[in-house]
């Protein structure tokens, strides 16, 4: 099965609005603020220098996306393309999907002089996921993430 990757753009925002409303109540049994989200997808479309979303499609229909953002590493004088947001409905997992959206992610990274590497992070109970990007062949890293979130309403 061959799948269309591409950058998203303001026709896809009620799709991505969708699959994150989907992703995080399936992964965090969390329910977003569809507005809320909303902008919050449209504002990274309007900077893609802060990052950008990919569909994949087959056909016609979107079966799948993922978020982009960079980070700067001092330690490496570049970038880390930080993989976010991924999202696949199920009917579409296991068909590979999201090895298109990795595949064209890591082609695109590879190809810029400024990229030092690809990372994402994966809820801890996520073996499906894990399993997914081992067989990609990302690696597990020593860190642990922090956070410490302002509710900005």
């Amino acid at each position: 099965m061959s799948f269309d990757v591409r950058r998203a753009t303001r026709v896809d925002v009620d799709a991505l609005v969708a699959f994150n409303h989907a992703m995080a109540a399936e992964s965090e049994d969390k329910a977003l603020d569809l507005a809320r989200l909303r902008a919050g997808i449209e504002a990274l479309l309007a900077h893609p220098d802060d990052g950008y979303y990919l569909i994949a499609r087959h056909e016609r229909e979107r079966v799948g996306a993922l978020m982009l953002t960079f980070e700067w590493s001092d330690w490496r004088n570049g970038r880390f393309w930080w993989i976010q947001s991924v999202y696949v409905p199920p009917q579409w997992r296991r068909r590979g999907v999201y090895s298109a959206l990795h595949a064209h992610v890591r082609d695109a990274a590879r190809a810029d002089p400024r990229a030092s590497g690809l990372r994402l992070y994966v809820e801890r109970e996520n073996a499906g996921a894990m399993a997914t990007y081992r067989s990609l062949g990302m690696v597990e890293t020593h860190y642990r993430l922090y956070e410490e979130e302002f509710d900005r309403g």
